[in-house]
């Protein structure tokens, strides 16, 4: 006779399986009586489950939705599933900022058998996640080990590369990951510098937590203090755009984190980007699909051209509508 809190955990694992099951599919299910079913419901009950039951002969058990949220069970194969689901989740913000996903997978992981956590471990050796507009990737190991110093609110010490590679260490107390849609960032206060600032997440190389406890007082608005960085980054070039949207849908075609927008009447707006050289920019602008307009500079402009002056020969036809003779999978 297995214990009742695996009988317990068996039972909820049974009921969350079917709408419905009898008295006596349970009982032969887990090898019990009747009557031992029928306690085992109430003791369900008392734990806050919530389980209803229809009367006579062929009535039956089933979950319905509680007024709190019980302990879940899963099997390897689905907590496995949920932690991979999770993972890309999170680095794709497919969920929006990712924080919800990341904070779950945290808990998941920590709470999983040894040999589910190495199964999951080699799984995420195996897995690549493809960037977004070429954007670096942060192993997942990593971000769960910058999630996790954010959890334990303890002083950490930080190993960190810079935008020109130059390696550091840092002593930071660990508040929030905020996710842009692009990349991961970690906000922290720099216990040297006595200020919050953000470090880019894929330049982190490792991290360790002390036993000292971080001084989190007064923290800021983590979201808004990565935007106005990301603003302030002062790039080499830069191009002043014409978009024939009005300003809460260019907003979501060019994010606030890649331009600085002003409304040019009720239907179009102006958006100012930065960028590491006028190809940069350019391919860019031609990447999100729209009539836009160049109003500055004229390098922008010409190198906007010859890209779309390319795809153009790239892809033409010697009379409209003709077709190569070749089929495309034959050379």
């Amino acid at each position: 006779m297995i214990r009742t809190s695996s009988r317990l955990l068996r039972l909820v694992s049974l009921l969350s399986a079917r709408p419905e099951w009898t008295c006596r599919e349970l009982a032969e299910r887990m090898s019990v009586t009747d009557r031992t079913v029928r306690r085992d419901i109430a003791r369900l009950r008392d734990l806050g489950y919530g389980v209803e039951s229809a009367p006579g002969p062929w009535g039956g058990y089933r979950l319905s939705p509680g007024t709190r949220m019980p302990p879940l069970v899963l099997d390897d194969e689905e907590a496995l599933a949920v932690a991979v689901a999770l993972r890309e989740a999170a680095l794709s913000g497919v969920l929006g900022t990712g924080q919800a996903a990341l904070s779950a997978l945290l808990k998941l992981r920590q709470s999983l058998p040894t040999h589910l956590a190495d199964q999951l471990n080699s799984l995420g050796g195996t897995l690549e996640h493809t960037p977004r507009s070429g954007e670096p990737q942060i192993d997942t190991p990593l971000l769960l080990e910058l999630a996790r110093a954010c959890h334990s609110t303890l002083r950490t010490t930080l190993s960190y590369r810079d935008h020109t590679g130059r390696a550091s260490v840092r002593a930071v107390d660990p508040y929030r990951l905020v996710h842009t849609g692009l990349r991961w960032y970690l906000v922290a206060r720099d216990v040297t510098k006595q200020e919050w600032r953000t470090f880019r997440a894929d330049r982190v190389v490792s991290v360790r937590p002390t036993t000292e406890p971080a001084d989190l007082t007064d923290p800021p608005d983590a979201a808004a203090l990565v935007s106005r960085g990301i603003a302030s980054v002062v790039y080499p070039v830069y191009t002043t755009i014409r978009l024939p949207l009005p300003l809460d849908r260019a907003l979501q075609k060019v994010p606030p984190t890649i331009g600085t927008h002003s409304p040019d009447g009720p239907e179009a707006t102006m958006v100012q980007i930065g960028g590491n050289s006028t190809a940069h920019l350019a391919a860019y602008l031609l990447s999100l699909a729209i009539p836009l307009t160049v109003l500055s500079p004229d390098e922008v402009r010409q190198a906007l051209i010859r890209h779309a002056h390319a795809l153009l020969t790239a892809n033409h036809c010697d009379e409209p509508g003709e077709e190569t003779s070749q089929s495309p999978g034959r050379r």
